[in-house]
């Protein structure tokens, strides 16, 4: 069997959610990042259209483009150990938290943290110099660039979207702080395909400068279990902690 491919952009909270599921599952894979604008017209010809963005996954022969659809197809190809619970309720459940982490929390995250950093330039070189964004050289050259492209992909520069983002960012996390409780997981007392996604929008909330911590200890104790397992250690270790300390300002634990 060809080694599947992962097709990413490394500071995705998408391209992480699939890391973490390959990671999870044992899977040995290839990953490959052209840079971020040129990602685009890789994603259109791998997919033939169907996608203009990352990540993507090539296995046995066929690609797939979106993260939901990328997690099932994992599934079906590794059942072992699962990312759906096999009980039909907790199952519904999982896949509506993935849902709506990828159209309520991941978005305004993505959008507040690109806010946050492209309107610190240091902060924004630092990133560029570290190669998570792309090739590290003329940072200080690309940085504008950069930039302007967040601002036409998202409209990272709207103070009113950024706003809407915050709420939208402490009202997801104030659902998850509710819903956990005393729980070790999200769904029943596995890992599942929501604790995937979650743990990575908990890291690019910290990365803007928030923290989804304070006041609510359910979460914040949840964070730390899930970034202790092995599997999660393995893919957040893809990252360059210069990169993770750029994004940041200020050290990661």
């Amino acid at each position: 069997m060809t080694k599947p491919v992962l097709w990413q952009i490394k500071v995705s909270h998408y391209s992480e959610k699939i890391r973490w599921a390959l990671e999870y599952k044992g899977v040995d894979h290839e990953r490959k990042s052209p840079p971020p604008g040129a990602h685009m017209a890789v994603a259109l010809a791998k997919s033939r259209g169907a996608s203009k963005t990352f990540p993507l996954l090539e296995l046995d022969g066929t690609t797939y483009s979106d993260s939901t659809d990328i997690v099932a197809a994992l599934e079906e190809r590794w059942p072992e150990p699962p990312l759906y619970p096999s009980d039909p309720a907790a199952r519904a459940r999982a896949l509506e938290l993935e849902d709506f982490f990828d159209e309520e929390v991941g978005p305004y995250t993505r959008l507040y943290a690109w806010h946050e950093i492209v309107k610190d330039r240091p902060t924004a070189v630092r990133l560029i110099e570290s190669g998570m964004v792309g090739p590290s050289v003329g940072a200080r050259q690309a940085a504008p660039l950069v930039a302007g492209f967040l601002q036409l992909r998202y409209g990272v520069k709207s103070e009113d979207a950024a706003r809407e983002a915050r709420a939208k960012i402490d009202a997801g996390f104030d659902r998850i702080e509710a819903e956990l409780g005393d729980g070790e997981y999200l769904v029943g007392d596995a890992f599942t395909v929501a604790d995937a996604y979650l743990g990575w929008a908990l890291r690019l909330a910290r990365f803007a400068g928030l923290d989804p911590n304070t006041g609510r200890p359910a979460l914040a104790a949840y964070r730390k279990r899930v970034e202790s397992r092995p599997s999660m250690r393995d893919a957040l270790a893809a990252e360059s902690p210069e990169a993770v300390a750029a994004i940041a300002r200020q050290p990661v634990g």
